[in-house]
């Protein structure tokens, strides 16, 4: 059994970021030691590496929940783990398009603007209207 400092360092998670975990119930400690400390098993640990991981993908609290029920159910389809997937990469394909436009725009507007001291700039002109 390890203490949360311990779990946290092997997760690369901070300790305040593993307790969330716990009080929102998307990963429980095994138990509570003598003195009132979480400890956590192995099985949490991978569990919490997983949601670590699934997070920097960028899945929501509540994807992980689903994400961690199927990685935890050994009878799980693949099928609904992809589609999981596909929607997240779906997000990310939306985002994308709506960054590159915004670069386009903004490359615009500073190529407008000479960059001079003069106070006519096309950049703030272009927020504002």
């Amino acid at each position: 059994m390890y203490t949360i400092g311990d779990v946290a360092k092997a997760t690369n998670l901070p300790t305040k970021t593993v307790r969330y975990y716990a009080d929102i119930g998307l990963v429980i400690p095994s138990g509570r030691s003598t003195n009132g400390y979480r400890l956590y098993s192995g099985k949490e640990i991978n569990k919490l590496i997983f949601t670590r991981r699934a997070r920097s993908f960028g899945f929501s609290v509540q994807e992980c929940r689903e994400l961690l029920g199927l990685y935890e159910d050994k009878d799980r389809s693949s099928r609904d783990v992809k589609a999981i997937a596909l929607h997240r990469i779906a997000e990310i394909e939306e985002k994308l398009l709506e960054l590159r436009s915004l670069h386009q725009e903004l490359t615009h507007l500073a190529d407008s603007c000479n960059g001079d001291n003069r106070p006519d700039c096309p950049i703030i002109s272009g927020m504002s209207g």
